[in-house]
């Protein structure tokens, strides 16, 4: 059985989703890198399924079968920037990458960009391999369409080669530096993910390897770097044997650190649903200690573990 087909054959259900409207919409102040905080508009595009089956993705729960009809993206970002208070920066994240043309159709961007007109800043998602051939002309073009800057978001994941391979993200460590070089030479800016503790990485390694990867990621001029925990809940994640250890908060707090440390992009832990792991007090003053770091970027005083302390994401 190939990967995708095991990935494929774990899956719950997808969720009813209206491909005219996106599935979700947020408003969120994201640091400046300069002490200072940007508004930010988030909308999560309903679109046709990422073509690679990743061993810890759940993304696919929010996406369609098909393609969606012409007009029907941009018409899902109005109606959702509608709902939002006003922001100076807007992303426009779509489960997979918004240069497969599958998933938004081309045809559609120069409607995107108007409807973006009024934000300095439009990050979109992609994998390195729609950052190639036909799909980086398409990329150029729609940095040209766009009134603010555009940024393009890329899950390096890990730099560990072996682990990234079998995650079956469908890319190397040079995959995705020529990815980065290419978004350096257009004067587009990067944003990365990674994760800690990805499956197939020994638990004692994940802080080690979360902060080799943000070392690849800001040499490869990274804007920003998110460190995503991994979490389950997709069907394969339970499946794997032996089963991934939950990321300590402990270590999400060190990764981050190392990562303001380099002084180079602003540095932020994903903090999505990371209050439903506090479970004793000192959990809930590192989740607001990660939650002021993201802010500020610069290291706040360290948490000391309470009696009741448990530590992981569990």
């Amino acid at each position: 059985m190939s990967l995708d087909a095991w990935v494929l054959e774990r899956r719950g259900p997808k969720r009813v989703l209206d491909p005219d409207r996106a599935y979700a919409s947020t408003w969120e102040e994201e640091a400046d890198g300069h002490g200072g905080v940007v508004p930010t508009s988030v909308v999560f595009i309903t679109n046709r399924e990422c073509p690679f089956r990743c061993v810890m993705c759940d993304l696919w729960v929010d996406t369609l079968d098909a393609t969606v009809p012409a007009g029907a993206v941009p018409n899902q970002i109005r109606r959702a920037l509608q709902s939002l208070p006003s922001a100076r920066a807007v992303k426009l994240y779509n489960a997979g990458s918004y240069f497969d043309p599958r998933a938004v159709p081309p045809g559609d961007d120069i409607d995107v960009a108007r409807e973006v007109g009024a934000y300095e800043r439009v990050i979109v998602e992609s994998h390195p391999a729609f950052l190639d051939g036909v799909h980086a002309a398409r990329c150029l073009a729609f940095r040209d369409s766009l009134a603010g800057a555009l940024e393009v978001a890329m899950g390096l994941e890990t730099a560990h080669p072996d682990v990234l391979a079998r995650l079956n993200k469908r890319m190397t460590l040079d995959d995705f530096r020529r990815a980065a070089a290419f978004l350096a030479d257009a004067g587009i800016a990067l944003r990365v993910f990674i994760l800690l503790n990805p499956p197939f990485l020994p638990a004692d390694q994940g802080l080690e390897w979360a902060c080799r990867s943000l070392d690849v990621a800001a040499a490869s001029g990274a804007r920003v770097c998110t460190v995503i925990p991994v979490r389950g809940g997709n069907g394969a994640m339970e499946a794997l044997d032996p089963p991934v250890e939950p990321a300590r908060l402990s270590d999400l707090e060190l990764a981050v650190e190392y990562g303001l440390s380099l002084g180079g992009p602003i540095v932020q832990a994903d903090l999505w649903n990371l209050d439903r792991w506090v479970r004793c007090p000192c959990d809930g003053e590192r989740v607001r200690r990660l939650t002021a770091m993201n802010r500020e970027q610069r290291v706040r005083p360290a948490v000391g573990a309470c009696a009741h302390a448990r530590g992981s994401l569990a």
